[in-house]
């Protein structure tokens, strides 16, 4: 009979599976794609080098799980924020601040993940990134389009431009330095988020009162 893996050994692979990218997130979010290298990812998961190897036989297959388990918690977390707001403009409200919150928690790691410069395969994998969230807000700015919330426009070109000040000025050389509290990191989302919002037409005083009524996740939400 042909060998059937139990469901024990199922769960034990992906639960160590799960190990090595925790632990090359958490070396991304120290130094960037950079310090994801295989002998250091082995040590911080407390197994042998060519164990990782049996689950990713590169880099470039170990960074984008990375990738993709880093945009699968901020994309889940951008939807739920909008998805619980009472209308399209709270919604898309929820959506710049939660995203640009989140980013400047793991102000670090955002970046390895987004923006940082690395090799040309590696940066064509986490595209798919910058376009899910680009794909997050036209969805929001559609909504808010539809009912007549905003001025007629091309949602898709909002989109990136918003995906575009999100990152630049929250995470490229051009963005201030990081926030040292949680005042002063509320008071950056803040103006980002008033920012976007009259970028697509809102009018300043419903803009402010948006900004207002959205709320920072806590950190252990991020």
């Amino acid at each position: 009979m042909p060998y059937r893996r139990t469901e024990n050994v199922d769960r034990r692979l992906a639960a160590r599976r799960e190990a090595i990218v925790e632990a090359a997130r958490a070396l991304a979010a120290e130094g960037g794609m950079a310090a994801v290298q295989i002998a250091p990812v082995a040590a911080r998961a407390g197994i042998a080098a060519g164990t990782v190897y049996r689950y990713f036989p590169s880099k470039t297959d170990l960074v984008a799980a990375v990738m993709a388990g880093v945009s699968e918690r901020d994309l889940a977390a951008v939807r739920a924020a909008a998805d619980r707001a009472p209308g399209p403009l709270s919604a898309l409200a929820a959506a710049v601040t939660t995203f640009a919150a989140r980013a400047l928690q793991r102000r670090r790691l955002a970046w390895a993940a987004i923006a940082e410069p690395v090799d040309a395969e590696i940066d064509a994998i986490r595209l798919a990134y910058r376009q899910a969230l680009a794909d997050e807000l036209e969805r929001r700015l559609a909504a808010c389009v539809r009912a007549g919330h905003l001025a007629e426009q091309d949602v898709r070109l909002s989109a990136a431009a918003l995906v575009g000040a999100l990152i630049e000025g929250l995470l490229g050389p051009l963005a201030p330095d990081a926030p040292t509290n949680t005042g002063a990191a509320r008071t950056a989302v803040q103006a980002l988020t008033l920012f976007a919002l009259r970028a697509v037409g809102i009018v300043d005083a419903r803009a402010r009162g948006l900004v207002v009524q959205s709320a920072m996740p806590e950190p252990d939400e991020a």
